[in-house]
């Protein structure tokens, strides 16, 4: 495999480095990035041609952790990746004591790397005041970051302070600071690797990763690369199991502690947590806060000091008049909710589709009866169907009678019941016994209501009801 003389691998073996050890080393990056282990030789075949990249260290409002773990990283092979390898040709704080050479040293790096360079920035930006609560050689911190930034193949906003402020933007700041995406023009090469400090293994894997796909890795939409804060913490945590059985620590100290159980009624914020703490690991990968005994402070999140505070007490749940209740309960909650308006509006639908097909209906009796909807005289539906059944009436009223009773069965259940209508017609009976005697031969009405001819037998017998009627005005009468 060639080599370059002057690239990321020569320098190493100039440190004492082995070919084991760099191949352990190509191995962790890929395991950083979640590649397979597959993509091991693609790393250790890229880094060893990859040229060095330099860096200028800008550090504005924070504490240094970031620099502390840095330079405290006792695993040899990432102190030397970022150290020599990656050629950090300024920082702030290690060249405080140069003062105006420093800055001539800044403005030498900015244009002597033909290929670019990578911008690093530290901590929060006060802009608050005109930036005067953190300069740089005279010029405000903001000033610096934005001709820093400008010139850069890529900017790095390492650890909260820088991402969004951190504590310097906490409730009660007065200096207006905020994070480097507030104050760069260009954010399309930004990387927020937000933490308090971050894992100093994921600055290393960032930047194996540019080396060897020539590219940025992939971001969430707060521009967090996906290997380091794409899941959540929770879901790697060792203790997950205890969580799932309901065992908790109640107490510093008690049983459920000194067992290993659960942190979340101590306040760990793992489960709101993006990062990948669990297995990456602190302390050359030996352990990590929850793995210490101590809750997730959920450092890696937006405005963590205000947001997920206070450190050793449950987060408020989603609804301030139901503490009680979790975002899960809750989502259970909206879920079902949703059903339920699914199967009513299912059934408003059915109650619609009957609706217009009843009207429909309507509209088909409309036009048997001749009546079209819209005419003057039969405006709804309902009206042209009144109009259809007083012209059936009307049709039946027509139809020949025997003697004053109407043909038709209809007609015969007509007929007077009360004693006051029989009292006022004499032949009712009579012409009610005429009518059963028409309706049970063979010439009586037919069903489809048109009127029966009347036999000689039914006619004789009429007429000698007339005549005893006659001579017996009385006889109707009950």
């Amino acid at each position: 495999m060639p080599r370059r003389d002057d690239g990321l691998y020569a320098s190493m073996v100039l440190r004492g480095m082995s070919r084991r050890a760099f191949l352990k080393f190509s191995a962790a990056m890929a395991t950083t990035l979640a590649l397979p282990l597959s993509y091991a030789p693609r790393i250790a075949a890229a880094v060893t041609e990859a040229p060095r990249i330099p860096v200028i260290w800008l550090h504005g409002q924070a504490c240094g952790g970031n620099t502390r773990a840095l330079l405290q990283a006792s695993d040899p092979t990432t102190a030397e990746l970022l150290l020599d390898v990656v050629s950090v040709d300024y920082h702030e704080t290690l060249m405080a004591r140069s003062g105006a050479s420093a800055e001539v040293v800044r403005r030498q790096a900015m244009t002597a790397a033909p290929n670019g360079y990578i911008a690093v920035v530290e901590g929060a930006i006060p802009m608050g005041d005109e930036g005067v609560y953190c300069t740089v050689g005279g010029r405000a911190f903001s000033e610096v970051v934005r001709e820093v930034c400008g010139g850069a193949m890529a900017t790095v906003a390492l650890g909260s302070c820088a991402v969004d402020g951190g504590t310097p933007a906490a409730g009660g700041g007065t200096t207006g600071s905020v994070g480097v995406e507030h104050v760069v023009a260009d954010t399309s090469t930004l990387i927020n690797m937000p933490g308090c400090p971050v894992n100093i293994h994921n600055l290393a894997a960032l930047i194996v990763h540019y080396a060897t796909f020539k590219t940025l890795p992939v971001t969430d939409a707060r521009h967090r690369p996906l290997f380091a804060y794409g899941n959540l913490l929770h879901n790697q945590c060792e203790r997950r199991a205890h969580y799932e059985f309901g065992e908790y620590v109640e107490a510093w100290g008690d049983e459920g502690a000194q067992k290993g159980w659960c942190l979340y009624k101590m306040g760990c914020k793992g489960p709101e947590t993006f990062a990948n703490c669990p297995t990456v690991r602190y302390s050359d990968g030996t352990s990590w806060a929850v793995r210490a005994g101590h809750g997730c402070i959920g450092c890696t999140m937006p405005g963590f000091w205000d947001q997920m505070s206070p450190a050793y007490a449950r987060l408020p749940g989603p609804l301030p008049f139901a503490p009680g209740v979790t975002a899960d309960q809750m989502g259970m909650a909206l879920v079902g909710g949703v059903a339920a308006l699914t199967v009513v509006h299912g059934a408003a639908s059915a109650v619609r589709l009957r609706r217009w097909d009843v009207e429909a209906r309507r509209a088909a009796m409309s036009a048997e009866g001749g009546v079209v909807e819209g005419d003057v005289g039969a405006a709804t539906t309902d009206e042209a169907v009144e109009v259809a059944k007083t012209d059936e009436a009307a049709e039946a009223d027509e139809a020949p009678t025997i003697h004053g009773a109407p043909a038709t069965r209809e007609g015969a259940a007509e007929a007077p019941t009360t004693e006051d209508e029989a009292a006022e017609s004499p032949t009712t009976e009579v012409e009610a016994a005429t009518t059963d005697a028409a309706a049970t031969t063979d010439g009586g009405a037919e069903p489809d209501g048109e009127a029966a001819e009347p036999d000689a037998e039914t006619a004789e017998t009429a007429e000698a009801a007339d005549e005893a009627g006659a001579h017996d005005p009385g006889a109707g009468t009950p």
